[in-house]
C-alpha cells in the first residue's frame, strides 16, 4: 500500500501536473522539431549553399545529428543534478534553455551575411537545444510518473510523451501555414525566423505553468529517507546517480537503449526524412508534404494515451513489441505509398507509421520509470532514452539521405529501418515486465517488492 506520501494526488491536481510536463514537452519539442523541418526545407540554402541541393540537406542534416547528439550530455547532467535536487529545477531550467536557443536561431546571420560564421553558430545554439531536450524528457516523464498511481501509470505517463507529436504538429503547422502565406522566396528570405521568434512567447506561457506544480512526492521521500539513513549511519558520503546506475542498473540501461532503436529511427525517417524524399524522389510539393505530416502527427497525438491506457491493461512488453514488428513490416509499403505522388496515399503512409511507433513511444515513459530506484531514476531513464539517440535519432536522417543519395532506392532505407526493428524486438523481448511496481519501493537491483516487510527492505536499499 502506498504512503501517505506518495498516496495517488487528487485528480483535478495529477491533471495539473499533466498538463504541466505536456506543455513544457510539447514545446521543447516544437523547438527541436521546427529545426529539423527547417534543416529539411531552407536551412541547405541560408547555411550551406555553394553545394549540390542534396549534399546541402546532407550537411544540414549533420547539424541536426549534432543537436541529437548532444542529448546524452543533457541526460548525464540533468539526471544528476534531477536526483540530487529535484525534478522541478530542472525542468524549469531545461524550458529556458532550449527556448533561448530557438529564438536566438531566429535571429542567426546567414551564410551571405558572415560566411562560415553562420554554421557555426547555427551548430552552436543546435547543441543547446539537444542538450537541453536530452534532460527535459526524463523529468518530464517522472514528474507524471511519481505523482500517479501504478494502475493507470502507463495512460497518465503517456500524455507528456504526446508532446512530440504536439510539438511535431504546432512546428509543422506553422511552417505550413507560412507557406501557404507567402512566395518561397519570402520564406527563405524571412518568414522562415518567425517560427523560431514564437518560441520565446511560447517559453513564458510553458514556464508559468511548469512554476506551479509541486515536486515528486516520491523524490521527496526518498531524498528524507536518504537523509535519515546519513544521519544514523554518520556517513555524509553517497554514491553519485551516474555510478549508482551503472551499478546496479546496467542490463536495465542496455534494455531501455534496445527497444528506443526502432523508435527513434522510424520517427525521424517518417517525419524528418519523408521531406527529403517526397520532395527530391517522388515529385511531391513541399506544401504537400507538409500537410500530409501535419494531419499524419493529429492522429499520432490521439493514439498515444490509447497505447498507454493498453500497456495499463496487458503491460508495457506486449504493447512495445506490436509497435516494433509493426513499423518493421511497414516500412516496405510505407515508401511504396510515397511513390504514388497521390496527396492521401502519402497521408496514409505517414499516419500508419505513426500510429505504429506511437505503440512503442506511449508506453516508454512508464516503462522505463518502473525500470530505476528513485534516486537514479532521472539518471537511469534520461541515460537509457538518450544514449540511443547517439546511435538511432541522430543519424537516421544523415543516414537516410545518404543511402538514397547512393543507391538512389527507397529499399535500403527500409532495410535500415527493418534491422532497428529487430534490435527492439530483442531488447523488449527479454525485459522483465514492470507493470504495476511501486516506484516507491523499487530496489537498487530493479526489483520490485510485493509485501510490506519486502518494501520495509527495499526503503533500506533504495537510495
Amino acid at each position: 500500500m502506498a504512503s501517505a506520501a506518495t498516496a495517488p494526488p487528487p485528480p483535478a491536481s495529477l491533471r495539473r501536473i499533466v498538463a504541466a510536463s505536456l506543455i513544457g514537452t510539447t514545446i521543447e519539442w516544437y523547438d527541436f522539431f521546427l529545426y529539423g523541418s527547417a534543416a529539411a526545407l531552407v536551412f541547405n540554402k541560408l547555411f550551406f549553399p555553394n553545394t549540390e541541393p542534396l549534399v546541402g540537406t546532407l550537411l544540414s542534416f549533420l547539424t541536426y545529428a549534432v543537436g541529437v547528439a548532444a542529448r546524452p550530455i543533457g541526460a548525464l547532467v540533468f539526471g544528476h543534478f534531477g536526483d540530487k535536487l529535484g525534478r522541478k529545477k530542472l525542468l524549469v531550467l531545461s524550458l529556458l534553455m532550449m527556448g533561448g536557443a530557438t529564438f536566438a536561431i531566429g535571429l542567426l546571420p546567414t551564410y551571405g551575411t558572415v560566411g562560415l560564421a553562420a554554421p557555426v553558430l547555427l551548430t552552436v545554439l543546435r547543441l543547446v537545444q539537444g542538450f537541453a531536450l536530452g534532460g527535459e524528457w526524463g523529468g518530464a516523464v517522472l514528474l507524471v510518473s511519481e505523482h500517479g498511481d501504478a494502475e493507470r501509470r502507463g495512460f497518465w505517463a503517456s500524455w507528456p510523451q504526446t508532446g512530440a507529436p504536439a510539438g511535431q504538429l504546432l512546428a509543422t503547422g506553422v511552417l505550413s501555414l507560412l507557406t501557404a502565406l507567402i512566395s518561397d522566396s519570402a520564406f527563405t528570405s524571412w518568414g522562415w525566423r518567425i517560427p523560431f521568434l514564437l518560441s520565446g512567447v511560447l517559453v513564458m506561457v510553458g514556464l508559468w505553468i511548469r512554476l506551479s506544480v509541486d515536486e515528486s512526492p516520491v523524490f521527496k521521500e526518498a531524498l528524507a529517507r536518504a537523509a535519515a539513513r546519513k544521519a544514523a549511519q554518520g556517513d555524509a558520503s553517497e554514491k553519485t546517480p551516474l555510478v549508482a546506475v551503472l551499478r546496479h542498473h546496467g542490463r536495465d540501461v542496455l534494455v531501455a537503449i534496445g527497444a528506443r532503436m526502432a523508435e527513434n529511427i522510424s520517427y525521424y525517417v517518417i517525419t524528418a526524412f519523408i521531406l527529403v524524399y517526397a520532395t527530391t524522389s517522388a515529385g511531391v510539393s513541399k506544401q504537400t508534404a507538409l500537410n500530409a505530416v501535419l494531419i499524419a502527427s493529429a492522429v499520432h497525438f490521439a493514439v498515444i494515451p490509447a497505447w498507454g491506457a493498453l500497456s495499463d491493461r496487458v503491460g508495457r512488453r506486449p504493447v512495445s513489441l506490436l509497435g516494433a514488428a509493426g513499423v518493421g513490416l511497414w516500412m516496405f509499403p510505407f515508401f511504396s505509398l510515397i511513390d504514388t505522388g497521390g496527396f492521401g496515399n502519402l497521408i496514409l503512409a505517414v499516419t500508419v507509421g505513426l500510429v505504429l511507433h506511437g505503440a512503442m513511444y506511449a508506453p516508454q515513459a512508464a516503462f522505463f520509470s518502473e525500470m530505476f530506484a528513485t534516486r537514479m531514476r532521472y539518471s537511469g531513464a534520461s541515460i537509457g532514452a538518450q544514449f540511443a539517440s547517439v546511435a538511432a535519432g541522430a543519424p537516421a536522417p544523415l543516414i537516410a539521405t545518404a543511402l538514397l543519395v547512393d543507391y538512389d532506392s527507397s529499399t535500403p532505407i527500409a532495410l535500415y529501418v527493418i534491422a532497428a526493428a529487430v534490435v527492439t524486438l530483442i531488447a523488449v523481448g527479454v525485459a522483465k515486465e514492470t507493470r504495476h511496481r511501486d516506484l516507491s519501493h523499487i530496489a537498487e537491483d530493479g526489483a520490485a517488492d510485493e509485501e510490506s516487510a519486502g518494501a520495509r527492505t527495499a526503503d533500506a536499499r533504495t537510495v
